[in-house]
């Protein structure tokens, strides 16, 4: 007769356990971050060709590789890249003719443009 009082007690203390342990870890489930699909239009209003374009976390250089597939935007054009955004902002980075670094941070979650003019500042690595 105790060991089945004692199995019961065992358990309930079990399932208790258990339940505690999943209405603890509601929290950081709802905290936990998808990737969302971002679309940036290009526009090249500069007299630069943006030969390739690529996206990057912002604060660090793990650039993805060419999203234009090969293609360019050559000035007057403008391209959509599509990319999967797993932070809050992502940056993107269009490379000119000259091997210069032209870049926009964007915010994750939705559409955005990317307008390139003559006066949008570029790294040549100078």
């Amino acid at each position: 007769m105790k060991s089945s009082r004692t199995n019961r007690k065992l358990i309930r203390v079990v399932i208790l356990s258990l339940a505690l342990s999943v209405f603890a870890a509601l929290p950081l489930l709802s905290n936990a971050r998808t990737a969302s699909t971002n679309q940036v239009t290009i526009v090249n209003n500069s007299n630069r060709v943006i030969r390739y374009v690529y996206v990057s976390h912002v604060g660090a250089d793990d650039w993805s590789g060419d999203q234009l597939g090969g293609s360019s935007i050559s000035s007057g054009q403008s391209a959509t890249v599509s990319f999967s955004c797993d932070a809050q902002q992502m940056k993107v980075i269009g490379e000119d003719q000259d091997g210069c670094f032209l870049s926009e941070v964007v915010a994750c979650g939705g559409n955005s443009t990317w307008t390139i003019t003559n006066a949008t500042a570029a790294d040549c690595g100078q």
